[in-house]
């Protein structure tokens, strides 16, 4: 493993940057799908340093921004009017529900406690016995693996008092519902590193095929971003329609094979329903039958009224990668980190956030389709 100052080195970015210039003879739009790429190229100030002709789409890879606003008041349902013990991780306490968020209905008196791994909630349950807890289990294929060895570890321990709340969302087929998108101007995609790690790569073949687009798996630093940009640009350029892996030197084609076993061991395969999209089909996990005993929604018998959306925030159109944060009539005035309207304001991927906190690419002229 190389030092992260290598992936941040100012020379190799200046040649990527060079190479891109050269390369590059007409407008591209590239989507990066991770909310993690798009912190980094906004923080870094890298999309202000690509060529005009180089357009980043930000993309629906933030799994907080993504979880329904229904599932949201369902944990704050279970905690205040349940009793449970709701455990999460933190970035999701700030995303606002329809009337709260999860850190009000804590301020508020409710149990609710940050956690850095699903498998302390089931010590938690274990030494609270008289006392439901219950895990908010958010994320993409990356977090899906410890959730999931948290119900194996609950079942082995016979804990009849753990739950959790499942929103596990699945990249690949989020990917082809934005190339399905009647207004999609997606030219390429930067596929997600750490996702890619857990997954491996092959399910994005089927997806270069269908759709005839180029795809690279790409890191997270300054040098991945621009190299993987440069690798997409070489591709457009001459017409062709490849899966590269750029992030060698974490991801292998087949994936982490243990992580999969676990996955696939514990959760189905099912339609998902992602926030400011609507329901996307096989794009999400739920836990199989022999282990619904600890779906917490299943459990709790929780049947709440559909939650209604801001009128005026744009976070979907955001997500599809549609419309830029400062393209939203509310951004940065009535739709702020402190007072959010949607959770890509919030989330440490929202590309709102990235925006509000990281740059004044607000100001700059909008891209030329």
């Amino acid at each position: 493993m190389k030092h992260l100052s290598e992936y941040r080195d100012p020379e190799l970015v200046e040649k990527y940057l060079e190479e891109i210039n050269k390369t590059v003879t007409r407008p591209w739009s590239i989507m990066e799908v991770c909310g993690g790429q798009t912190h980094s190229l906004v923080k870094h100030g890298l999309i202000q340093l690509l060529p005009d002709n180089i357009n980043m789409i930000h993309g629906p890879g933030c799994p907080v921004c993504v979880t329904p606003l229904n599932l949201i008041d369902k944990a704050i349902f279970l905690a205040e009017d349940k009793g449970v013990i709701l455990c999460s991780f933190g970035d999701m306490l700030r995303v606002p529900g329809s009337n709260k968020s999860l850190l009000q209905a804590k301020a508020e008196g409710a149990d609710i406690r940050i956690l850095y791994s699903p498998l302390e909630a089931v010590s938690l349950a274990q030494k609270n016995p008289d006392k439901e807890v219950v895990f908010f289990a958010v994320g993409f294929e990356t977090t899906a693996p410890a959730n999931a060895l948290s119900v194996l570890r609950a079942a082995e321990l016979d804990l009849p008092n753990y739950s959790i709340l499942t929103s596990h969302v699945l990249v690949p087929p989020a990917m082809k519902a934005v190339m399905d998108d009647p207004d999609c101007r997606i030219d390429s995609f930067l596929a997600a590193g750490h996702v890619c790690t857990i997954m491996g790569i092959n399910e994005y073949f089927p997806i270069v095929e269908k759709y005839k687009i180029p795809i690279v798996v790409t890191g997270f630093e300054p040098v991945d971003l621009l190299h993987g940009i440069l690798l997409t640009v070489k591709q457009l350029e001459k017409g062709e329609a490849k899966l590269e892996n750029q992030y060698t030197r974490i991801v292998r084609s087949e994936g982490n094979k243990n992580a999969m076993s676990v996955i696939e061991k514990t959760f189905d395969i099912h339609d998902r329903e992602w926030r400011g999209i609507g329901t996307i089909p096989d794009s999400g996990y739920e836990l199989r039958t022999d282990y619904k005993m600890y779906d917490a929604n299943l459990k709790f018998q929780i049947d709440l009224p559909k939650a209604i959306e801001s009128e005026i925030c744009i976070a979907g159109e955001i997500l599809k990668g549609i419309k830029k944060p400062h393209q939203c009539p509310a951004f940065g005035k009535e739709c702020t980190p402190e007072m959010p309207l949607g959770a890509p304001m919030v989330s440490s991927e929202g590309a709102c956030a990235a925006y509000y906190n990281f740059s004044n690419i607000q100001e700059a002229p909008l891209p030329q389709d």
